[in-house]
């Protein structure tokens, strides 16, 4: 016998879906409301969509789900790191050949 499942009203994505437009609608807030400084409002900016990525990759992305979870947050965090060596290298480099 095969395994139909019911499909059902997707409440996990709806609800993911109003918590990313409410936390840009918050980072729209940040710059166009607060008298802030750019320090901080750019450190806010920052924190905000490092969350939503986070809460992308768990509610739109399944990545903390099934028998291989452990397995997708490692490669994940392998490839963030990675991505972390390519943007702060080609920084490096630019700003060393600007200096000269």
């Amino acid at each position: 016998m095969e395994n139909k499942q019911k499909a059902s009203f997707p409440l996990s994505h709806v609800f993911g879906l109003i918590l990313s437009l409410a936390l840009t609608f918050a980072a729209l807030g940040l710059v166009v409301v607060a008298p802030l400084s750019k320090a901080i409002t750019m450190t806010l900016i920052m924190v905000l969509a490092i969350l939503q990525a986070v809460m992308q990759l768990v509610m739109f992305m399944h990545m903390a789900e099934g028998e291989n979870g452990k397995i997708q947050i490692a490669n994940m965090l392998y490839s963030f790191f990675i991505a972390l060596c390519i943007v702060v290298g080609s920084l490096w480099i630019l700003a060393d050949h600007f200096n000269h």
